[in-house]
């Protein structure tokens, strides 16, 4: 039986499991990870990449990814992902119970080499097999992707919007149920990302995915509040600010998900979590990376008195 959760103006889809711990040089333990995901869960984000589907020799810390997920999708009410590299990676996420996978694509050919070894042509063949691989199954699952440096790359550089575009119609056409933008280093300003998802949404409609921004100059924030402003409703973040991506140069902080939360909510958008057990949270990442740098705005400065969550009023 489905569990009932009440609505939300805007899904906060949290990547501190994957995109996060992948980016630091310890590798968390197992079940220090599954607690921080119950954490998360209880502080009612409803949707968490718990892992990816990678070869441990290239990210140690992904290694126990198959049993992560057997103990997240247990989780009540929460929606599990993990990220998927190829077709292989699919197979084992699928193995290991994940309902649904996301794929990285890369609009810059440099980056797609470094970060998942083959060019952007063949990671949408990739694509393509995978979506082959569902439509023989009973059981479907779904199937994401996210466009990595669709903003702008660390090694070449500014990255044409009109093939940003272009690929995301390809990706979309290849069986993806949606098609994100993903500022992987740091490179997106509002008036761009403004245009970048018009366009997404004026070509893919319906498969239009979400925002995964980082903080990397500052703009992760305003780019959320402009991806707001031309109908984008998910977003990715990390607890505490964690993650980067290891293949880009210069690439670092994912946007905090206690301050995305804080920021939607204080706009009177329902997101469903509760910066209160965030925060909670957030003391069990510290004890599962002991010694870590944590970032976040409402951490340090906390709450401002008087504060009222947009569900209060509901």
């Amino acid at each position: 039986m489905t569990q009932s959760l009440p609505p939300i103006d805007v899904l906060v889809s949290e990547v501190g499991p994957r995109d996060g711990l992948q980016s630091v040089k310890q590798t968390m333990p197992t079940a220090a990870k599954l607690r921080w995901i119950g954490a998360l869960a209880a502080a009612g984000l409803r949707e968490i990449e718990v892992g990816s589907f990678v070869s441990p020799k290239r990210l140690p810390q992904m290694a126990d990814a198959a049993e992560v997920v057997a103990a997240a999708i247990k989780i009540p009410g929460l929606s599990v992902l993990a990220l998927v590299p190829n077709l292989k990676g699919a197979q084992r996420a699928l193995e290991a119970g994940c309902p649904r996978v996301t794929l990285p694509v890369s609009a810059s050919e440099t980056h797609s080499i470094k970060n998942i070894g083959m060019t952007t042509e063949a990671a949408i063949a990739q694509v393509g097999e995978v979506c082959k691989l569902r439509a023989t199954l009973d059981h479907p699952f779904g199937v994401e992707v996210g466009i990595s440096t669709a903003f702008g790359c660390t090694m070449e550089g500014p990255v044409p919007e009109d093939r940003v575009i272009a690929l995301a119609v390809e990706l979309a056409k290849a069986g993806a149920d949606s098609v994100g933008l993903s500022d992987t280093t740091g490179y997106g300003n509002p008036a761009q990302v403004k245009r970048l998802f018009t366009r997404l949404h004026a070509e893919l409609g319906e498969k239009a995915g979400g925002g995964h921004f980082h903080n990397t100059r500052g703009q992760g924030l305003a780019n959320v509040v402009a991806a707001l402003e031309v109908g984008v409703t998910t977003f990715d973040s990390s607890q505490a600010g964690l993650g980067g991506c290891p293949y880009a140069p210069g690439a670092s902080g994912n946007i905090v998900t206690e301050d995305l939360v804080f920021l939607l909510e204080s706009m009177g958008l329902r997101t469903g979590v509760s910066i209160d057990k965030l925060l909670e949270a957030r003391k069990v990442l510290a004890e599962g990376l002991p010694g870590e740098a944590l970032y976040g705005q409402v951490a340090d400065a906390g709450l401002p008195k008087g504060f009222k969550p947009a569900g209060a009023a509901a």
